[in-house]
């Protein structure tokens, strides 16, 4: 078929879709002036299917028929394929979900499928990322930080009446009881049982902290004492020192009853009776075990408990610490609060305060944010199922070499991190909720939040190290870039020298710390054993010191400490690290620089851009061929058009009879195979407003993108384009029936077709030239190693032949000489006389011959 065709095209030569139920808008349906025949176009639909099999020739035309693509004119030739039952098409569809770039074939998927997935990963995971920070900030709020600071302010900062100290500051056992009598009962009772106008509160209302907190069930007080002789006292002092109490450990408690010798304050009970855990201080690990003693609900009832105890001297030189516990709630902001004041006796005498205010969320689900985290809280579990099977998929190709990636290792480590917290989320809601019930039936006991409290607590850690791990995570999908890769390269291209460096850093620091530890650890507090040692090392490097407290502990050794700890960590080692990781950041900044992206998201954006394009332009130029069909289809100027008139129109502008059939049939109306002038009318009227719609989603398109409009319209009149044009009639043609595809207008790419074309034509002619004189190098140098060889031959024979005189093996030297000379010129006239010969033969682009005189 000739390429200039008058204006009619191939009959459906690519149309992927008959006219569906939505008329005339349905994509695709108008062909693309592609003649495969002609060679210039290739069909870049049909991606996944064999190009061979479904390219259609010229003059066949692609259907739409039953949800397939068939071609018209193949359908007879070709069996009818095996029909793919709904199962299969089922499962492969699920399959297609967990397509990742892991589990992809990345030697033969093309770039665009790699984009593609990738994306399609990285929108997955963001959605993912958006849940989990909805969760995470869920839990927390600002007011947590401020109930936290008001319940610290009441009960660590309120001073004693005497001597105007606060629990932060108590020393002795004569503060523990002033402290318990004075700011202890007025902070959980007496200010809260009468109002600022000095009327008394009462029913309900009481039992409020600040009127808002509820304190649920009663506070405890609970000890732990160390027996009698629990220590080995020296022989020297046994006469005169009879009683030792050592420092707590869980073998030498006192289980003895003392005192009154009868009540849970004088008696010792289990940690198992009291249901509680082991409680760290600043001392040491306590158990949950001891001697307790519950308070009242009212402050009257609860000082005379107090002075009892003091009374009959229940702390004693035995006692090693006391805890006082209670729980407050908040219906205002639904937050918990249990509180724990801790007084350690250390061995040493005195007393050393220490405290835990946790500030929790408990009930979950009151409010209409918290119902709205719990749908998060659904489809975070089915994301966590969806990973469960992508990692399973990936584990089952990759085997072991799974674990060679520490991508992966991260995955697993976010996956388990969340299942742990899915399953402490629903043991939490039912333990509050049985809790809750019990002590609403019992009021007057002890609500031990504790433990609940404790492991909300570490729960709040573990997603916030999930939360940070899975913004790590981010770098997974972005190391395509080759910009967003220079951390994860800059590290493990220095993971050597770094792992070098740590050792000896190490083993400097350890000594250090050590000597610091043991030269001041009995006078500075910031070096009063190993860890805080280190610690403090570590504030020195980065600036936060107390030299006076050096100086202070030691005139002499604090100075020196001081001054060589900053020369040999802060200004070498600190140095050398810089310098490792400079170094090795400019090598990979060099070797980036010339690298290419593993993937262009910009090319691919461009490319689904044009692709959009391109089917906007196929719906406009679609309903432009309609609307035109139907002004020159009614040829008897009757104002009806047939079946027949319609068809014949339609057919010269290359529509398919599946798709003509589907237009024809959504208008005809009343079924007599002819439109009216109503039915065209209306017909008429869809495809304006279809063409209005398109026309505004170009608009709304380029002002998205700030882009021109497509260049589709564009023609090109150049002078030098304009001779191979053919008359204005043919073009007009063209520009009426073959249409842009994929955004490029036809008369653009023929112009830029024949571009290509000379330009193949040129570059041939280029290339024969340098193989030519490629050629004549080769020859050259075959000649020259020839002449190399004719010379030693004569040097090789005049120095054998040692029988002669000097004058005969001049004559002979000279003689053999000349044949030489006489060889190369014979050669160079054979070279000249076959070059010549070639040049006739050469083609209009130049023969091999002529470009090798031209060369020489």
């Amino acid at each position: 078929m000739s390429r200039h065709s008058s204006g009619k095209r191939s009959s459906s030569s690519n149309s992927r879709n008959a006219w569906n139920d939505d008329g005339l808008d349905a994509p695709g349906g108008r062909p693309d002036s592609q003649q495969s025949g002609s060679g210039e176009f290739e069909s870049r639909d049909l991606t996944l299917a064999d190009e061979g099999d479904m390219m259609p020739t010229a003059m066949e035309g692609e259907v739409y028929v039953n949800g397939e693509i068939q071609i018209a004119g193949q359908q007879k030739n070709k069996g009818k394929p095996a029909p793919v039952s709904g199962f299969t098409k089922f499962k492969n569809g699920l399959r297609s979900i967990w397509v990742t770039s892991s589990l992809m074939d990345s030697k033969t998927a093309d770039s665009e499928t790699k984009a593609y997935v990738l994306l399609r990963e990285l929108l997955i995971y963001g959605i993912f990322l958006t849940i989990l920070l909805v969760l995470t900030f869920g839990m927390t709020n600002i007011n947590m930080y401020y109930y936290t600071k008001v319940m610290e302010e009441l009960f660590l900062d309120s001073t004693f009446a005497d001597t105007k100290n606060s629990f932060r500051g108590m020393t002795t056992m004569q503060d523990f009881w002033r402290f318990s009598e004075g700011p202890l009962i007025n902070g959980l009772y007496k200010d809260w049982e009468t109002y600022y106008n000095s009327d008394n509160v009462t029913g309900e209302d009481l039992g409020y902290i600040y009127f808002e907190n509820k304190m649920l069930g009663v506070p405890r007080l609970r000890q732990i004492k160390v027996s009698n002789s629990s220590c080995d006292i020296h022989s020297d002092f046994e006469e005169e020192i009879k009683q030792c109490y050592s420092a707590y450990t869980a073998s030498v408690e006192d289980t003895n009853p003392f005192g009154k010798m009868e009540g849970s304050a004088w008696t010792y009970h289990k940690a198992d009776d009291l249901e509680s855990g082991n409680v760290k201080g600043m001392l040491h690990t306590y158990s949950g075990a001891g001697y307790y003693q519950n308070l009242a609900t009212n402050s009257s009832h609860s000082l005379a408990i107090i002075q009892d105890l003091k009374q009959n001297l229940w702390i004693d030189r035995g006692t090693r610490v006391v805890f006082f516990d209670f729980t407050v709630y908040n219906a205002n902001i639904n937050l918990f609060c249990i509180v724990r004041l801790l007084v350690e006796f250390p061995a040493t005498g005195g007393v050393i305060p220490s405290w835990t205010f946790r500030t929790v969320k408990l009930i979950r689900y009151v409010s209409t944010f918290d119902y709205i985290v719990l749908g998060c809280e659904g489809i975070f579990v089915l994301f966590l199922l969806y990973y469960i099977v992508e990692e399973s998929l990936e584990i089952k190709k990759h085997k072991l070499k799974y674990l060679y990636d520490i991508w992966n290792w991260l995955d697993l480590l976010i996956l388990g991190i969340s299942l742990i917290c899915v399953a402490f989320s629903a043991y939490r809601y039912w333990e509050v909720s049985d809790k809750l019930t019990k002590l609403l039936a019992e009021p007057d006991e002890f609500g031990d939040f504790e433990f609940l409290s404790y492991w909300s607590v570490q729960f709040n850690y573990i997603i916030a190290g999930a939360i940070f791990l899975a913004w790590i995570k981010v770098f997974k999908y972005v190391s395509f870039n080759k910009t967003m890769s220079q951390l994860t390269t800059t590290l493990g291209k220095a993971k050597k020298d770094i792992v070098g460096f740590l050792v000896m850093f190490m083993i400097i620091f350890f000594a250090f710390a050590q000597l610091g530890y043991l030269l001041f650890g009995t006078q500075v507090r910031d070096f009063s054993n190993l860890i805080n040692a280190m610690l403090t090392l570590f504030r020195i490097i980065l600036g936060d010191f107390d030299f006076h407290e050096l100086e202070s502990a030691h005139r002499v050794l604090g100075p020196i400490y001081f001054i060589f700890f900053v020369f040999f960590v802060f200004f070498v080692l600190l140095n050398m690290f810089l310098a490792i990781i400079n170094d090795t950041y400019a090598e990979v900044k060099a070797e980036l620089a010339d690298a290419k992206n593993e993937i262009e998201m910009g090319e691919f954006f461009k490319q689904q851009y044009n692709k959009m394009m391109s089917k906007m332009n196929l719906k406009k130029d679609k309903i432009s061929g309609i609307q035109k069909a139907l002004r020159s289809a009614d040829k008897d100027n009757n104002k009806k058009i047939d079946m027949s008139e319609f068809r014949t129109e339609l057919k010269s502008r290359g529509y398919g009879d599946e798709e003509i059939e589907a237009a024809f049939a959504k208008y005809d109306l009343n079924g007599d195979r002819v439109l009216d002038e109503e039915e065209q009318r209306k017909m008429q009227d869809d495809l304006e407003g279809q063409r209005a719609t398109l026309a505004r989603e170009f608009s709304e398109l380029e002002a998205r993108t700030n882009r021109p409009k497509s260049r589709s319209s564009r023609t090109y009149s150049s002078g030098e384009d304009s001779d191979d044009e053919g008359t204005s009639g043919t073009r007009s043609s063209r520009r009426q029936g073959l249409r842009p595809i994929n955004g490029v207008a036809y008369e653009e790419f023929t112009v830029l077709s024949r571009r290509v074309d000379r330009m193949e034509h040129s570059i041939g002619s280029i290339v024969s030239k340098i193989d030519a004189v490629l050629v004549k190098l080769e020859a050259m140098e075959k000649a020259k190693l020839k002449r190399k060889e004719n010379m030693g031959k004569i040097l090789d024979s005049i120095t054998e032949s040692t029988e002669h005189s000097d004058e005969m093996k001049r004559d002979q030297m000279e003689r053999l000489v000349r044949e030489e000379l006489e060889r190369w010129d014979s050669d160079s006239n054979i070279d000249g006389g076959s070059g010549s010969r070639r040049s006739p033969s050469a083609g209009s682009g130049g023969g091999r011959g002529s470009r090798a005189r031209n060369s020489d």
